[in-house]
């Protein structure tokens, strides 16, 4: 049985949503992932464009509750921002918790392509610790 894996950031727009689409790509189906929020709200447009630059396709996921997962048999919870890991609940069972505190490159709803450069930045930094994640998961 997959190990399950849950990214957890404030909102579910930008760095969780990052997570989850570089961790599916990347982990070549050794783990089911999700990703959530303590307070969701909708993927970020311009999270879906720097994935879409690396060939990942995130248009699908959405921007879940962190209370629909607590249920569910999650094995690893990787907090990607500060307000989450302080807020996330508890989970039942033995849960390992690993966070990662990554700045937000959040700048409002809108594209604008001049913020592309934080999201880039946001994307990179997850890719390089998932990997390090994936090579040696302590």
């Amino acid at each position: 049985m997959k190990k399950k894996i849950l990214f957890l950031c404030t909102g579910n727009s930008c760095r969780s949503q990052i997570g989850e689409g570089l961790m599916r790509h990347l982990a070549n189906d050794k783990y089911e992932v999700y990703s959530a929020g303590v307070e969701p709200s909708r993927l970020h447009p311009m999270s879906i464009l720097v994935m879409d630059e690396i060939g990942v396709d995130i248009r699908h996921q959405s921007s879940d509750d962190v209370l629909d997962y607590i249920d569910t048999g999650i094995d690893i919870v990787i907090s990607v921002c500060d307000h989450a890991a302080q807020t996330c609940p508890t989970f039942p069972g033995q849960v390992q918790r690993i966070h990662w505190s990554i700045k937000d490159p959040f700048h409002g709803w809108d594209i604008d392509e001049s913020k592309l450069p934080d999201y880039r930045k946001t994307r990179d930094d997850l890719k390089q610790r998932i990997e390090k994640f994936l090579f040696n998961p302590a």
